[in-house]
């Protein structure tokens, strides 16, 4: 566990870097816009590209995985019912900030470090690539006028360009493949440097329409979806180890991901920044309570 805090070092290292540049380095009001942009229109749609172009999409089907995709999707139902009556930008990004786990920048980390295999983790990467993303933007863009743009949304061309060249086999040449890596590997700390901007003059949990919903998200996130994931698993017969696996991966924090589906779509910056960094400072104690209480009762 102590090994697996680097991975939130270094998520905090990065977001304190866009913090101080909004606060210390005088740049233009529109920075923060800027960068969102910028990852949403080129970087994460080559890292989105690279990841599903590699992927062994038989991994999409395994009973962890199911566990994990049911408890994601208890999280999302839960939130959208509370919050009926809400617009739904915010009934589809506050169902994401309940469910959608950073299963890449923390989950890689803690399935390394406290699991003890990083594959673990894989499966949930792929189904929120493949399946939850593309749904999700879907879902927000449909908000407007035009049915088709989903079809333009360049995160889920990418997926889908790339789940169609993995299907068929298609071996992408290192001259073309190489540039499309290099960009996508920017995406994850210009999110990240986005996000700790946002942070800049702005107090966590403000009096506001936003406070609730940023603190239901947060307890579907950290308490909700590790018991159903746990109580799943035991009702599917999963092994007591499989049962481990898929309560703490289900505690992994609302990814940074959400924050740049809500910055493009137009959708409720607040709740989804809120949600991100609490559940990214709190879910590191409940993985310890989950490991001791695994531990007492082995």
């Amino acid at each position: 566990m102590i090994n697996a805090l680097s991975g939130f070092l270094l998520l905090a290292v990065i977001v304190l870097i866009g913090w101080a540049l909004r606060r210390w380095a005088a740049l233009p009001d529109n920075a923060e816009a800027v960068l969102g942009r910028l990852a949403y229109t080129a970087l994460a749609p080559c890292l989105l590209f690279t990841g599903t172009l590699g992927a062994d999409l038989r991994l999409l089907v395994s009973g962890p995985l199911l566990v994990s995709t049911l408890a994601a999707v208890a999280c999302f139902t839960i939130f959208a019912l509370i919050f009926l009556r809400r617009d739904r930008r915010t009934r589809v990004l506050g169902a994401l900030a309940g469910g959608y786990t950073n299963a890449n920048y923390i989950g890689i980390p803690v399935a390394t470090y406290v699991l003890g295999d990083a594959s673990l983790v894989v499966p949930i990467v792929f189904l929120q690539l493949l399946i939850i993303t593309p749904l999700a933007l879907t879902l927000l863009e449909s908000t407007t006028a035009s049915l088709l743009k989903p079809a333009r949304n360049p995160l889920v061309v990418a997926v889908a360009l790339g789940a169609f060249l993995n299907i068929l086999g298609v071996r992408v040449p290192a001259a073309l493949l190489d540039p499309i890596l290099t960009v996508g590997n920017a995406a994850v700390p210009v999110v990240l440097i986005a996000f700790g901007m946002s942070l800049s003059g702005r107090r966590v949990l403000a009096p506001g329409p936003d406070r609730l919903p940023t603190v239901v998200a947060v307890t579907l996130k950290l308490l909700v979806m590790p018991a159903v994931a746990f109580l799943l698993a035991v009702a599917l017969g999963l092994s007591r180890d499989a049962a481990y696996t898929v309560t703490i991966l289900a505690t992994l924090p609302t990814a940074q991901n959400v924050y740049l589906y809500a910055q493009r779509s137009g959708g409720d910056l607040v709740l989804i920044r809120d949600a991100i960094f609490l559940s990214t400072v709190g879910c590191l104690p409940v993985m310890l309570s989950i490991t001791g209480i695994f531990s007492w009762t082995r």
